[in-house]
């Protein structure tokens, strides 16, 4: 029949009434959103795989430490360990809650548990005198320069704040990358595109020509159009991509996690072990600067003789472990640098099944033959004279404006991670690893949490999004703007988005 009553595709002649059209027009729709949709699932899945062999090989090295821990301290120690069982069970639940990016300061949650295990071991090993807290306070201010557990509280307060920085922000660098993915994947289609998309995808039923497939070009052009705000994520994910590379150098290499939480309670031995064995000087210099204790009527135990030491600490080693997940974890952050901008390419060879690019017998959108019009470049601001949709480039998509700055934050936040310096999160959720967290942790080893929290500082804080799907090359080179710019950079936005108007 006569095509003029036809609104998207060509007005020859043609084999589709307007209710047609229109059928195929929210079918085109339909199963192109479906393909952005697949697109994403498959990196998130990626992504969150990742996240979850990551998480799980971390809490399985800390429960472990942990257990050792708990398996070897009484006989080693007694009533050192027994009377302050809480002290360690706090520490590792410390441990878990900054991981889990609970907002707490790391390096004060370890000073307060030296101060108190030193409080307890010192009374514990001077039975003889009534040592009150005021005393204790007083050799608390001395500690520092006494040493008392020797190097290992400084040694492991370097070594774990860094670790710990590390593998927080990895793990939440991949849930932040599915997360923007998921949203970025809802995003809806504009009309112009919706009319594109049919045009390219069943007007050529229209016209007789089922079987000839689009031109592959012209696929392009349709697809980049549609995807041009998506593909202005490209830079800002390249970087987010580059920085988890780099963090996991940093994991298997200057930070290694396998080799400072795997061996937390050894490090913790060597330190009470330091205590007993300069016990005696230790307590001589804490009188002369605190004064002498009186004596207590209870008189003296002798719990601190029984066998110290006798049993060997061991860590078991999972580096290579380790090596194999970092060694996985690059390979598939390489592969997914370009999502963005090889994801036109991608749908019109997978899912449209395109035309080669030298057909000249493809639906070029009008009829069967070439497709002349050049390619367009990716991004916004190359669609303003895109031939096969009309994008308004003054108008971008302030959905997934606002994820490329969830990338930027947590890009951030990486690059900070791989110079030993922490950012923290807002605690927008209490366990962020949803599953994966604690799964192996059993009841009698992860012990309660502490409702105190041991932090005075006021972090620096950026919100990262909850867990709903839940050297940095080139990272750390960039600036590493601070909460202020970044709340800047959000109103100039914000700002620019009216102007667009």
């Amino acid at each position: 029949i006569s095509g003029e009553h036809l609104r998207i595709c060509p007005q020859g002649y043609t084999c589709c009434t307007s209710e047609m059209e229109e059928n195929f027009a929210n079918k085109s729709r339909s199963e192109f959103e479906a393909m952005m949709k697949e697109a994403g699932r498959s990196v998130q899945a990626t992504l969150t795989a990742q996240h979850r062999s990551f998480d799980s090989y971390f809490q399985d090295l800390l429960n472990k430490s942990e257990k050792a821990l708990y398996d070897a301290f009484p006989s080693m120690y007694g009533e050192l360990y027994t009377q302050n069982v809480k002290v360690f069970k706090d520490l590792y639940g410390e441990l878990r809650r900054y991981y889990r990016s609970s907002n707490i300061n790391l390096e004060e949650a370890l000073n307060e548990f030296w101060t108190r295990l030193l409080e307890r071991l010192f009374k514990l090993l001077n039975p003889q005198y009534h040592i009150t807290d005021e005393y204790l306070d007083c050799m608390v201010k001395h500690a520092e320069q006494h040493k008392p557990f020797g190097e290992v509280p400084r040694d492991l307060k370097v070594k774990a704040t860094r670790a710990f920085i590390a593998a927080r922000s990895y793990a939440q660098g991949f849930l932040v990358g599915s997360d923007v993915v998921r949203k970025v994947s809802q995003v809806s289609l504009s009309h112009e595109c919706t009319r594109a998309i049919m045009k390219l995808m069943y007007c050529p039923h229209c016209r007789g020509m089922s079987s000839v497939k689009p031109c592959n070009n012209y696929c392009l052009n349709v697809v980049k159009g549609c995807l041009a705000n998506q593909a202005d994520l490209s830079t800002e994910w390249k970087y987010l991509m580059d920085s988890l590379i780099g963090v996991a150098d940093r994991i298997d290499g200057p930070y290694n996690v396998d080799t400072v939480i795997g061996t937390i309670h050894m490090r913790i031995a060597e330190a009470i072990s330091n205590l007993q064995e300069n016990k005696d000087s230790i307590t001589s210099k804490v009188f002369q600067g605190c004064g002498n204790p009186k004596i207590s009527t209870k008189g003296s135990s002798s719990e601190d003789k029984k066998r110290r030491g006798k049993v060997t600490l061991e860590a078991k080693s999972s580096a290579q472990a380790l090596e194999m997940l970092v060694l996985d974890a690059k390979g598939n952050l390489t592969a997914l640098k370009t999502y963005w901008i090889t994801l036109p390419s991608s749908l019109c060879s997978k899912k449209v099944m395109a035309s080669p690019a030298s057909d000249d017998k493809c639906w070029n959108g009008m009829t069967k033959g070439s497709y002349l019009p050049e390619v367009m470049g990716d991004g916004l601001a190359n669609q303003i004279n895109n031939p096969e949709v009309e994008v308004d480039i003054t108008k971008p998509d302030m959905t997934i404006r606002q994820q490329i700055m969830q990338l930027k934050i947590m890009t951030n936040r990486l690059g900070n991670a791989n110079i030993g310096n922490d950012v923290d999160f807002q605690d927008t959720s209490d366990d962020m690893s949803g599953s994966g967290s604690g799964d192996s942790c059993p009841d009698d080893v992860c012990g309660k949490r502490l409702s105190k929290s041991l932090s005075t500082r006021q972090p620096e804080t950026h919100a990262i999004p909850k867990q709903s799907g839940h050297g940095v090359n080139g990272a750390s080179s960039r600036s590493l703007p601070s909460a202020s710019l970044l709340l800047l950079l959000s109103v100039a936005v914000i700002a620019a988005q009216h102007l667009w108007r």
